[in-house]
């Protein structure tokens, strides 16, 4: 980040509470989503396990936040995923997607029901085609902590979003996560990929709906 100022208490006047009028690369993303041709490939004791999925998620905006003079417009996340050749949920995720105007900055947090969480940070692409966040295990800005059975025994060394956006209202990602499997010679790339459809319209957030009287 920048210089810190002087003042770091004093909260920004006159923010306009409209969420969905101010995500700056992240407004594409806003609404509710389902993919049916997601692909994981993960790691199995006996090689690479590559398995096909279906995907919703739901990303919904949240009223301005603020740290002291630092603003932030964001939404809230939730991914649901589910194997496509067995019942039961295959990955659970939650978490926060959040852009800062003032300098360009796109963070997002997750986690998952398994004892891991990440803060990722990045940017929007140039072309805003999509934005791209990574997180490294170590960092004390954008970092990685598991719990101590991951940790030991799979590892995240780093953790990278690429999100791309298409002419024709969808987007799709890669999602690139490296880890140390014990017992394993070399860093496995984990990777999920899937593109997605809006199925639903974002719901305004609170403090957007009183100032509409809603």
């Amino acid at each position: 980040m920048g210089e810190l100022p002087d003042d770091i208490f004093t909260e920004p006047e006159d923010v306009d509470p409209n969420t969905l009028a101010n995500l700056g690369p992240l407004t594409r993303l806003a609404g509710i989503w389902e993919g049916a041709k997601g692909v994981d490939i993960a790691p199995k004791a006996d090689g690479p396990e590559r398995r096909a999925f279906i995907e919703r998620v739901e990303m919904q905006p949240i009223d301005p936040q603020a740290n002291g003079p630092q603003l932030f417009y964001g939404l809230r996340y939730s991914i649901h995923i589910v194997a496509s050749d067995e019942p039961g949920t295959f990955h659970d995720q939650v978490g926060y997607w959040l852009w800062e105007p003032a300098t360009g900055l796109v963070i997002q947090t997750l986690a998952i029901p398994r004892g891991q969480v990440a803060l990722a940070g990045g940017r929007g692409k140039p072309d805003g085609a999509g934005l791209v966040v990574e997180a490294r295990r170590g960092s004390t800005e954008f970092g990685i902590a598991s719990q101590a059975f991951l940790e030991q025994a799979f590892r995240t060394e780093s953790y990278t979003l690429d999100i791309t956006f298409h002419d024709d209202g969808t987007w799709s990602y890669v999602s690139d996560t490296l880890l140390v499997v014990r017992g394993q010679g070399e860093p496995f790339l984990h990777r999920d990929r899937n593109t997605l459809t809006k199925v639903g319209e974002p719901t305004p957030n609170l403090k957007a709906r009183l100032e509409a009287g809603g």
